[in-house]
């Protein structure tokens, strides 16, 4: 088992860094502190098997941005055995809000950064949105125009066939009228 003490250097508070930190040494078993310093770097006590510290250490400049490690200055210390878990040392509430405000703070400029980029290729797609709605509008307009029309037809079509329909039945009823006058003289004429 082996002990280090590491100062970290560079844009390391403020910015979520401690919490990158205590979720990497939780992760692979360490024990041990990080804590903020007043000269704006950050100190990190960590201790446990030695590979698992060099993989550690190796890790410790990969925080994700806005965070940017500069510069570590590694020691070896002594073991000690009160560290049975990985901890932030917290400062005052004071410093600790402004930590969390910071941390946010920074991190909305990462994603309004992203978002930059992403509003320019918006735009394009708008432009695109308008012309794709006109035209959509343009096939609305024509459908409900042929619709009409066709709404038109239809409507003098069947009009047309109940007309017919009606004039057909009234021919029918004379044709058998006719068939029925017929019949009766062809029966009493016979007679």
């Amino acid at each position: 088992m082996k002990a280090y003490r590491i100062n970290v250097r560079g844009r390391v508070q403020r910015v979520g860094f401690r919490r990158y930190i205590l979720d990497l040494a939780q992760e692979m078993g360490l024990s041990g502190y990080v804590v903020n310093l007043p000269d704006g770097s950050v100190e990190i006590f960590v201790q446990g098997p030695s590979e698992l510290l060099e993989e550690f250490k190796s890790k410790i400049s990969g925080a994700p941005p806005p965070a940017k490690v500069r510069e570590l200055v590694v020691c070896e210390e002594k073991f000690n055995p009160q560290y049975k878990h990985f901890q932030i040392k917290h400062g005052s509430l004071e410093e600790e809000l402004q930590e969390g405000f910071g941390a946010m703070h920074s991190t909305f400029l990462v994603y309004w950064n992203e978002f930059r980029e992403f509003r320019n290729e918006f735009r394009e797609f708008r432009s695109e949105f308008r012309g794709f709605a006109k035209r959509t509008e343009e096939n609305f307009k024509f459908l409900m125009e042929r619709y009409g029309e066709i709404s038109k037809k239809l409507t003098v079509i069947l009009e047309t066939l109940v007309k017919e329909s009606k004039e057909t039945r009234e021919q029918l009823r004379d044709a058998i009228n006719l068939l029925a006058r017929i019949l009766e003289k062809l029966t009493t004429s016979n007679k």
